[in-house]
């Protein structure tokens, strides 16, 4: 008999091999089973506005040199 976590594996490879739509749809899926099931969401993530002022700056830096060509 498969150990549970050699069929977590086995799931977690086989979702690798999946297509983005494939792995969206998969996601959906597992999504409402947790609802039906009484499973709870994790509660959003909070960020500070110098962390996401940070991310965008790092973005825009990255944009321009891939402008610049480097």
């Amino acid at each position: 008999m498969m150990s549970l976590m050699s069929a977590l594996e086995e799931l977690e490879k086989a979702a690798d091999t999946l297509p983005p739509d494939q792995k969206q749809e998969l996601m959906l899926f597992l999504a409402a089973r947790l609802r039906t099931q009484g499973g709870r969401l994790p509660e959003p993530r909070q960020y500070s506005a110098e962390e996401i002022e940070g991310w965008i700056a790092e973005d825009d830096a990255d944009w321009k040199k891939l402008i610049a060509g480097a």
